[in-house]
């Protein structure tokens, strides 16, 4: 497994906006860093993601392929022009390069959420970038 790179505490900066929370309540842990031999250019990364209760996502879109794991909790999720789905323990869900993320957010106002994102992406590119409704 490769050290996460330098350019990790912009990534673990830009994922904490992501909470409507103060910042120190979310939990954002790079667990793996590779780049992809095979695909000049391209990296993987895979991010735990906790969410405390009523924790929501800005408008944003990764420009990667984006590979979710619900791990405990619910969180809601709709992508622009597709209908919201609630996804439990146990569930996926993808997002494109393309794709506009605009709602993401903790099902629960009581109970935390926790998920896994598998990212598949151009290296040093940003793990997110906020996009104005």
């Amino acid at each position: 497994m490769k050290k996460p790179h330098v350019y990790f505490r912009a990534y673990l900066a830009a994922l904490l906006m992501l909470a409507a929370v103060p910042a120190e309540a979310a939990d954002v842990k790079e667990l793996f860093a590779i780049d992809l031999a095979d695909y000049p250019g391209k990296e993987g990364r895979m991010l735990e993601v906790s969410y405390p209760p009523g924790a929501r996502d800005m408008v944003h879109r990764h420009d990667a392929h984006a590979f979710v794991y619900v791990l405990e909790g619910q969180i809601v999720m709709q992508l622009k022009g597709q209908p919201a789905v609630t996804l439990k323990a146990g569930q996926t869900f993808y997002e494109g390069p393309t794709d506009v993320h605009v709602v993401g957010r903790n099902a629960s106002n009581t109970e935390p959420a926790r998920f896994v994102v598998v990212l598949l992406k151009a290296k040093g590119a940003p793990i997110l970038t906020p996009v104005k409704e």
